[in-house]
């Protein structure tokens, strides 16, 4: 099957789903494409590129927020208020970039994680512009050319951007651009030696993969049409790290596997364990890292080797 074709049935196949599922399994559905989405991303960024950075789920954030603001607080049509959300976005991602990029390790996941907390600081004493710690809620999406997308067609909008993204990143991947930022990842010193510009490749793959978050957290805030500072804590940031590890950093299917597993796994255990599911969900991902440090697609090509 040609690529275009594969892409094509992957987009039916998982907009289908949309409609054959109930209210509620939609809107589980929905948040899980979105989670995938940022996983992907953020497999870019920290898989492929070797950034170690916390501020993701802040641009999530940030994109969320200001498409709400700018649209029923400023104004402004749809269309112009997601122009504006994510040249914002790119202008806060450079404002960090540029100087946080320089820093190595340990200390870039320090500024990033400061930024992560600087921004629940400034959602929750924003007063009526964010709503504090309330948040914003009550609102819904514009009509786009008089028609108002809702229920599983909103699913669809989403598939649409989960594909969108994989598709981009992807490609970007397999471009001179995705081997510089390996080449980056895996030694500075010898990427800069080969006429890698190293800074400015550590600028572009942040920026870009944030400006990325922005635009799935601008279709989250329509998903329950509410957006407070808990949804976009250090909590969640945490988690979008521990899937990509999970699933294998470096690969977009297990950047996919990771997401979908921890995703899904509180409503696999939360039954059967009740309040305990935390503890046992904790001891499961140390478990795996420990035993499995590839990840679960590690795992998964172990198993092929076996079986062929």
């Amino acid at each position: 099957m040609k690529p275009l074709a594969r892409w094509l049935a992957a987009a039916l196949v998982l907009s289908a789903l949309a409609f054959a599922l109930s209210s509620y399994h939609n809107d589980v559905y929905r948040k899980l494409l979105l989670w995938v989405t940022l996983a992907l991303g953020y497999n870019f960024l920290f898989g492929v590129a070797g950034q170690v950075a916390f501020s993701h789920f802040a641009f999530y954030g940030i994109g969320a927020y200001s498409i709400v603001i700018l649209t029923f607080q400023a104004g402004l049509p749809l269309p112009l208020a997601i122009v504006a959300g994510v040249a914002l976005c790119v202008a806060v991602a450079l404002a960090v970039a540029i100087p946080s990029t320089r820093l190595e390790g340990f200390y870039l996941a320090l500024a990033t994680l400061a930024l992560a907390q600087l921004f629940i600081v400034v959602l929750n004493e924003g007063g009526a512009v964010t709503g504090g710690a309330g948040g914003l809620a009550d609102y819904r999406l514009p009509a786009i050319l008089g028609v108002r997308v809702t229920g599983p067609w909103y699913t669809v909008v989403i598939v649409l951007l989960m594909l969108g993204t994989m598709a981009l990143l992807a490609r970007l991947d397999r471009s001179w651009f995705g081997r510089a930022c390996r080449a980056v990842r895996d030694s500075p010193e010898a990427a800069a030696a080969m006429g890698v510009n190293v800074a400015r490749t550590k600028v572009i793959a942040f920026t870009l993969t944030s400006a990325l978050a922005a635009v799935a957290g601008m279709a989250y805030a329509f998903v329950d049409n509410t957006v407070n500072p808990p949804i976009f804590g250090l909590e969640n940031a945490f988690l979008l790290l521990f899937m990509v590890i999970i699933g294998g950093a470096g690969r977009q299917a297990g950047a996919i596997a990771g997401a979908v597993a921890l995703y899904l796994l509180p409503f696999v255990l939360s039954p059967l364990i009740g309040h305990h599911h935390a503890l046992v969900f904790g001891v499961l991902m140390v478990a795996a890292i420990l035993l499995q440090p590839r990840g679960l697609i590690g795992l998964y090509d172990a198993l092929r080797r076996r079986a062929a």
